[in-house]
C-alpha cells in the first residue's frame, strides 16, 4: 500500500509540473503575440507611399529628366478604386506631349534651374570639350545617360562636347548630330523657361559660349 501512494504522489508532481509547464508556454505566446501587435503599425509605415513635401503651382515650369521642361497646365483629382489620387498635368512643348505625374510620386520632378546655374552652364559650354577615345558606341550611351538624367551641368557637358566649331555636317556623324541637337534642344528650352526671353536671344547667347557665332554668319 505504501508503494502505491508513492506512484500517486509522483503522478500529482508531474501533473502540476505540466501544468506550470503550459502556463509558462501561454505566458510566452501572449508576451509573443503582444510584441507582433506592437511591431505591426512600423511595418505599416515604411509600406506607406512616400509623400512630397514640394508643391508646384500652376503654370509651373517643371524638369521631367526624360523628356525636359514641361509646364504644369492642371492639378486634377481621380478616384481609383477607394484611394483620392491628385496629379499635375504638364505639357512638354518641344515634344507635344502631355505627362501625368502623381503629386506623391513626383521624385524625379525637379524644378527649373536658377539664374546662377544658368550662369554656371554658360561658363561649362565655353571651356574645351573632353576628348574621350573610347568606342563611339560606349560614349554615346554615357551622353544618351546624362542627357536623361535631368541634372542640367550634365546637360551642358553633352552640349560642349559634342559642339564642333567647324562645319557641321562634314565634321560630325549622323548620331553624333542627333545626340548633340537632342542636348541642344534640352538645354535651350531651360535657358529659355529660367531667362525668359525669346528663343532668337537664347540661341545667340549659346552659340556664342560655344563659339558657334562664325557658323551662324557662314549659314546666313
Amino acid at each position: 500500500m505504501p508503494k502505491k501512494k508513492k506512484s500517486k504522489k509522483v503522478k500529482k508532481i508531474k501533473k502540476v509540473k505540466k501544468t506550470k509547464a503550459k502556463l509558462i508556454s501561454k505566458t510566452v505566446e501572449k508576451k509573443t503575440t503582444i510584441l507582433n501587435a506592437d511591431e505591426k503599425p512600423e511595418i505599416k509605415k515604411v509600406k506607406k507611399q512616400p509623400t512630397e513635401k514640394r508643391i508646384y503651382n500652376l503654370k509651373d515650369f517643371v524638369v521631367y529628366p526624360k523628356h525636359g521642361v514641361g509646364k504644369i497646365t492642371s492639378i486634377e483629382k481621380a478616384t481609383i478604386g477607394d484611394i483620392d489620387i491628385q496629379f499635375y498635368k504638364i505639357l512638354v512643348e518641344k515634344e507635344k506631349l502631355t505627362l501625368t505625374v502623381p503629386i506623391n510620386q513626383q521624385s524625379k520632378l525637379r524644378p527649373i534651374s536658377s539664374i546662377n546655374q544658368i550662369n554656371k552652364c554658360v561658363s561649362i559650354l565655353k571651356t574645351k570639350p573632353k576628348i574621350k577615345r573610347t568606342m563611339w558606341s560606349r560614349r554615346a550611351q554615357e551622353y544618351d545617360q546624362k542627357i536623361n538624367s535631368g541634372k542640367i551641368y550634365e546637360l551642358a557637358e553633352v552640349v560642349k562636347d559634342l559642339n564642333k566649331n567647324t562645319d557641321i555636317i562634314a565634321d560630325q556623324s549622323y548620331s553624333e548630330r542627333q545626340l548633340f541637337e537632342k542636348a541642344y534642344e534640352r538645354l535651350k528650352s531651360e535657358f529659355e523657361a529660367v531667362l525668359k526671353v525669346s528663343p532668337e536671344e537664347v540661341q545667340k547667347k549659346m552659340d556664342k559660349a560655344l563659339g558657334r557665332t562664325k557658323i551662324s554668319e557662314d549659314a546666313q
